[in-house]
């Protein structure tokens, strides 16, 4: 039985190793190494910064497609959904899937419409960036010294450029920076030549970029990225004249002005000399009737002046000053007098103020209160003390009314024994017992010899 289980495993294969195999197979293939294919995108949906994912079809069949990042950052223009194009790339398969796919290494527009792909996408680009806008033109200047011109040297653009200009306008200097304006080189050139000029500063006043005319193909350069950027970028007014008048390139609409000819960019970037002398002689007879009228009006002016009577007595001419100065002293004298008599008044107030509360003042008023008070005070203690010797006087009669020494002095006595108790009854008293015996004037000292005591009266 194991044989026989053996036998099957060795049979049969596992998913893993089919599809490595089929793998090897198409990556063996000298012909699936590097196919071209043409078709119609189908499925795009763009991940920035990531590999694009989609499919390309025809009529009757659909390949899905890879293109790696390295590879999609070369491709010149954006994929959208339906535009037919043609890549390049190898056919291999996805070995955890088992499916086959196109590794894409380059896609481009289909036919001719593939520039104008380009060139579309392009333009929607930089105008969201407002290359194009309007509100970033700047104005030519009207009397230019120096003309930088980038274009070929051997064409007949410079050659235009130079008579034109030096027909209207001799005093401007024309320079040329040669550049290639068509081919595979082209843009790098043109782009050297504009950064040479900006390099330059302030020394140019203008630039004029421009070629003859010819197909898409042979103006393309002029619609490349950084050709654009570079001119948005110039320091200086920039004319673009590419092409024919029916031609239309991005380096026209972001340059500041488009001539259709090279002959109409030099018109453009320099003054018609007969007109300029025109509008000076026109300028210099309008100065001088505007002089001429100024000198006349300045001469009637005089004369009315040399005619006025200021000038025949001119002693009028100070008379009225002098009484308005007279007038303007008395009312100056009389508000200093009103100021002084205010600021016076203000001064007394202000002492009184202060007399008021000077501390002497303060001091005096406290020493009257002061005296007044201890008057009151004596008067106060005088008939306080008047009225406690009277009240002092009853209390001593009466304590003389109720003293023992007042009934003493009638003759009466009363006996303490010597310890000075009072001795009140005969109970208290002993035979032989000494006593005392108070007088109003003195005291004795007795004896007892005999007890007797009063029974309701009697003696016992």
């Amino acid at each position: 039985m194991d044989s026989i289980k053996d036998t099957a495993d060795q049979k049969y294969l596992t998913v893993s190793e089919l599809n490595w195999y089929v793998k090897q197979k198409f990556d063996r293939d000298p012909y699936l190494r590097q196919v071209f294919l043409q078709g119609e995108i189908s499925n795009f949906r763009y991940r920035r910064n990531g590999h694009q994912y989609f499919s390309i079809k025809d009529d009757h069949a659909k390949i899905n497609v890879v293109m790696f990042k390295g590879d999609f950052d070369k491709v010149q223009f954006m994929p959208e959904e339906g535009m037919k194009v043609y890549i390049s790339g190898r056919v291999s398969s996805y070995e955890p899937q088992g499916s086959y796919q196109l590794y894409a290494k380059t896609m481009e527009p289909a036919g001719l419409g593939a520039l104008y792909e380009r060139l579309r996408q392009l333009q929607e680009k930089l105008a969201k960036e407002g290359l194009f806008n309007q509100d970033h033109k700047r104005p030519l200047p009207r009397f230019p010294d120096k003309i930088a011109v980038v274009t070929s040297p051997s064409g007949a653009v410079i050659h235009d450029i130079m008579v034109t200009a030096n027909r209207r306008f001799p005093h401007a200097e024309i320079d040329l920076y040669p550049a290639q304006v068509q081919g595979e080189g082209a843009a790098p050139s043109l782009v050297a030549a504009m950064q040479q000029i900006a390099a330059r500063g302030g020394e140019y006043d203008v630039m004029i970029i421009g070629r003859g005319g010819g197909s898409l193909e042979d103006l393309w350069a002029f619609n490349e990225e950084a050709v654009v950027r570079q001119v948005y970028q110039m320091p200086m007014p920039v004319i673009s004249s590419v092409g024919h008048e029916t031609d239309t390139t991005l380096c026209d609409l972001a340059a500041d002005c488009r001539a259709a000819t090279p002959t109409a960019a030099a018109e453009m970037a320099t003054p018609d000399r007969g007109e300029i002398f025109a509008w000076v002689n026109q300028e210099q007879a309008r100065l001088l009737n505007l002089i001429n009228g100024a000198i006349r009006d300045r001469k009637q002016a005089l004369s009315r002046l040399e005619n006025s009577y200021i000038m025949r007595e001119p002693q009028r001419l100070y008379e009225q000053k002098a009484m308005q100065a007279d007038q303007a002293s008395q009312a100056l004298v009389r508000q200093m007098e009103l100021l002084l008599n205010n600021r016076r008044q203000r001064l007394e107030l202000m002492g009184q103020k202060l007399y008021n509360q000077s501390p002497a003042l303060k001091i005096k008023q406290l020493e009257q209160t002061n005296d007044f008070l201890a008057k009151n005070l004596r008067q106060q203690m005088d008939r306080l003390l008047e009225q406690k010797k009277s009240v002092f006087g009853g209390l001593v009669q009466q304590l003389n009314d109720f003293s023992p020494l007042k009934t003493l002095s009638r003759g009466y006595s009363y006996t303490t024994d010597e310890e000075g108790t009072v001795l009140t009854s005969v109970s208290q008293l002993q035979t032989g017992e000494k006593i005392k015996l108070h007088l109003a004037d003195g005291i004795a000292s007795a004896a007892i010899t005999e007890v007797k005591e009063k029974d309701h009266g009697r003696e016992e």
